[in-house]
């Protein structure tokens, strides 16, 4: 009987802090294959380095070949079940043709027909929605029907069922955020088709979704709440009020006070009403302002971004990448990649004369582990975190 060809290659190298080549040695490492065992002295310059090496690259997607791409798969790629959504996803060029924007985060552009219904279903990745433009599409989840207009952000944890519906005469794109890559990688995840077309009331829906009803008033809980699954209640959170929010800050630091997080950048987080903390449990998401020619300081985090430009043109930098982008591109921010935008925008390409940024982490699976670190350049902070 033949043995089994071990996967485990090990090579004995003539290298500093490496034991002497010998028949022995050797000998000793054709045991360690057949058994299928790695030893660490030859592994932890890998498995340990002094600082995270991401396997994605900085890498930005220009939102008009997106859009253009989607529109031709518009035509040709009919919506319903077994591709369940036409939905095209970003892949880093460095994770092997993987439809992974970062090793743990799904970004994808997803573009529905006039008519066109994207059929109900549900499944454990946590997920959202981003309205970089257009209006006329409205998601269905759990039966509340939510609007989607530009700027809304529409948040949907895990295990909700969900379905889409463009009841206008033109097509509608957006951004989709999913925490794919992470549950592929725990194993974790479970999918379930749910019913092939939503009811006629689902297709109509009111000025504000049920949700927002019960819970986008500030600071006030409805009492008659009890306990919550995790992940926000609230499925859309209206681009006019995070628009006001940014604009106060900048307005605070005009007159003199505090309220941004450096000159000339303001920066809100989107939050679960009924607990302060992020809107999903593995996802984070900000909007970032940065007033006409300011720059943000370089900052390195462990933990990945994909950020898109809502509004504005600028150039930012990514490790020692650096694009101008305009409105709707997306580029990545693998872990420990410094990143810095400056802002080139003004009144003939944004509606507020500042940069807007859209961003979206995985800042929350690090903090619950405890491996969340932030280094801003010298120029502010200095110190790690």
């Amino acid at each position: 009987m033949s043995i089994p060809t071990s996967p485990v290659r090990l090579r004995a190298a003539d290298a500093p802090d490496q034991p002497a080549v010998t028949p022995a040695l050797e000998e000793l490492y054709r045991g360690f294959e057949q058994e299928l065992l790695v030893p660490l002295w030859t592994e932890i310059g890998d498995l340990m380095p002094a600082h995270p090496r991401s396997r994605a690259v900085p890498h930005v997607w220009r939102w008009e070949n997106l859009r253009r791409l989607a529109a031709q798969a518009g035509e040709l790629v009919p919506v319903g079940r077994g591709g369940e959504r036409r939905a095209i996803a970003l892949a880093n060029p460095a994770l092997g043709g993987r439809p992974f924007a970062t090793p743990t985060l799904w970004a994808a552009i997803q573009y529905l027909m006039p008519g066109e219904d994207a059929p109900e279903h549900r499944h454990t990745q946590h997920a959202f929605r981003f309205v970089v433009e257009g209006e006329g599409v409205w998601t269905v989840v759990g039966g509340d029907a939510v609007p989607m207009r530009r700027g809304d952000f529409l948040p949907q944890a895990g295990w909700n069922w969900h379905a889409h519906h463009n009841a206008t005469l033109e097509p509608m794109a957006w951004l989709d955020g999913l925490d794919i890559p992470f549950q592929y990688l725990t194993e974790s995840q479970f999918f379930e088709f749910g019913r092939d077309e939503i009811s006629d009331a689902e297709r109509v829906t009111p000025e504000r979704s049920r949700s927002e009803r019960l819970w986008a008033h500030p600071g006030l809980r409805p009492v008659s709440a009890g306990e919550l699954a995790p992940g926000t209640p609230l499925l859309s959170y209206k681009w006019e009020f995070t628009d006001r929010a940014l604009a106060d800050q900048l307005a605070l630091e005009a007159e003199g006070h505090g309220g941004v997080v450096e000159p000339g950048h303001a920066a809100v987080r989107y939050t679960d009403p009924a607990t302060g903390a992020d809107v999903l449990p593995t996802l984070r998401a900000e909007m970032h302002r940065i007033a006409r020619g300011a720059e943000t300081a370089p900052v390195r985090e462990t933990g990945s971004s994909v950020y898109q430009v809502f509004d504005g043109s600028g150039s930012v930098t990514v490790g020692d990448r650096t694009w101008t982008v305009t409105r709707g591109d997306l580029f990545s921010v693998p872990s420990w990649q410094p990143f810095s935008a400056r802002s080139e925008a003004g009144s003939t390409d944004s509606d507020s004369g500042a940069l807007d940024l859209f961003r979206f982490s995985d800042s929350p699976v690090f903090e619950a582990l405890r491996l969340n670190r932030t280094h801003r350049d010298p120029r502010t902070e200095g110190n790690a975190r």
